[in-house]
């Protein structure tokens, strides 16, 4: 949306369904599946495998 506020449709819907400690801003925000992992890792405390593992599996080959 123009506020940039709200996530958009789609995938990042999806983040903000399954990843609740993002903020919609921060969806927003993201670049790319690499930025993904990247704020999953930190958000969640994980390591860098188990968060690109996790990304992995939700984007199921779809990009952000």
């Amino acid at each position: 949306m123009s506020d940039n506020t709200r996530p958009e449709s789609g995938m990042r819907r999806e983040i903000e369904q399954k990843w609740g400690k993002f903020s919609a801003r921060e969806i927003a925000a993201l670049k790319d599946n690499e930025d993904l992992v990247m704020q999953v890792q930190t958000k969640y405390q994980l390591d860098k495998v188990q968060a690109q593992h996790d990304v992995d599996a939700f984007a199921q080959g779809r990009q952000i």
